[in-house]
């Protein structure tokens, strides 16, 4: 990838595609990480006197209904408390307004586009790349900036598409995120792996094996790994389609498998061979939590995905809680990959340095996938 600072855009009218895909509740952000990811992009261009115009989508667009509740005017307004510069949102995606607002930029100015997915309906025109739209955002700017990772793995018309047309670079956030995923992908390192599904992590048990020293497992995703060590776990959510792949996998990396001793039920801790038929497990018990610290203590890095418990009830936040506490108070070097766990460190005001906003892509690249878009990113026209 060919990074920003190593071109001069001074006076250019420069795209960056921007994630701010970013939570709502009630007319207000709720978590604003994104945006603030973003900002350093952002300055750098700013403060070197270019012309900015920000792309970015926020959910899903498939109705007339998604587009009265999905606009980024919200977001744009929110910016502007962040930045110190004019900011002008245009409530539209294409047409005379956006054209004209654009060929109107000073330098050091700010331009923030409506919803890219706005263009998804009634037509799938963005994440379908449509060529017509890709050609004519790309006709706005001089250059292509694309520093949304958590879009990465998506080929739509604000990411992939335009890059056909504009010599395309990587912004900050991206730069920083390959640098943070490719150090986790080949360090030795302690992984944690939560949350619900066996099928989630599957991709990046099988990349991440041999790379790292540990894997503890839990959320409900260790449920059919115990199961698959003929531990009866109660009532406990079990992916019986992956026992077989469980069971592979204790049997040829065994060593370096942990997995919880007690849980935390509906009816109280229990022992993992002590649960009873409608016991439901929801949490990693205190036995497991001290277990665990003891494998975290000698570790260099840890990779962490998924939350170990059901973290968003008080009654099940301990062993995500404690462990998020332990690793922040020891200092030990830490990636949170996913959207869950860095959700989790926020709410129990853990600020970890390394943090990964891309959700999905974070864990199709740990997955060891090529992303097409990262490829476009070598400073040139790539028609």
């Amino acid at each position: 990838m060919e990074s920003i600072k190593r071109v001069n855009v001074e006076g250019k009218k420069v795209i960056v595609r921007v994630d701010f895909n970013v939570p709502i509740k009630d007319g207000k952000i709720t978590d604003d990480t994104r945006i603030v990811s973003s900002l350093k992009t952002i300055k750098y261009l700013v403060t070197h006197n270019a012309k900015v115009i920000l792309l970015s989508h926020l959910g899903r667009v498939a109705s007339q209904e998604d587009k009265e509740k999905k606009s980024l005017e919200i977001v744009a307004k929110h910016l502007s408390t962040l930045i110190n510069v004019p900011i002008y949102f245009v409530p539209v995606t294409r047409g005379d307004l956006l054209t004209k607002t654009v060929e109107s930029m000073e330098n050091g100015e700010i331009v923030v586009v409506e919803n890219t997915r706005f263009e998804d309906y009634p037509r799938m025109l963005e994440s379908s790349c449509d060529e017509s739209l890709s050609k004519y955002w790309a006709s706005l700017g001089d250059i292509f900036v694309f520093d949304a990772f958590g879009t990465a793995h998506r080929c739509h018309a604000s990411t992939y598409g335009i890059s056909k047309y504009l010599p395309s670079y990587s912004g900050f956030l991206v730069d920083a995120e390959i640098d943070m995923l490719d150090r986790a992908l080949h360090q030795r390192k302690t992984l944690i792996l939560g949350g619900a599904k066996v099928d989630d992590k599957i991709g990046v048990i099988d990349n991440l094996i041999n790379t790292s020293d540990a894997i503890l497992l839990g959320g409900a995703m260790c449920f059919t790994f115990l199961k698959a060590k003929g531990i009866d776990v109660g009532s406990s959510v079990v992916s019986i389609d992956r026992l077989e792949y469980a069971k592979n996998l204790l049997e040829t990396h065994g060593n370096k498998i942990f997995l919880p001793v007690d849980v935390v039920t509906q009816n109280g801790v229990k022992n993992i061979d002590e649960m009873e038929r409608e016991d439901i497990g929801y949490d990693i018990g205190p036995k497991t939590i001290t277990k665990y610290n003891e494998i975290l203590i000698d570790s260099k890095l840890v990779l962490w995905n998924g939350p170990l418990g059901m973290f968003e009830e008080k009654d099940y936040e301990n062993g995500t809680k404690k462990i998020l506490k332990f690793l922040y108070n020891q200092s030990i070097p830490s990636i949170l990959a996913g959207g869950d766990i860095i959700g989790a460190s926020h709410k129990f005001g853990f600020d970890f340095h390394y943090v990964s906003t891309g959700g999905g892509s974070t864990l199709e690249y740990l997955e060891g996938r090529r992303f097409k878009t990262l490829e476009r990113l070598t400073g040139e026209n790539n028609k």
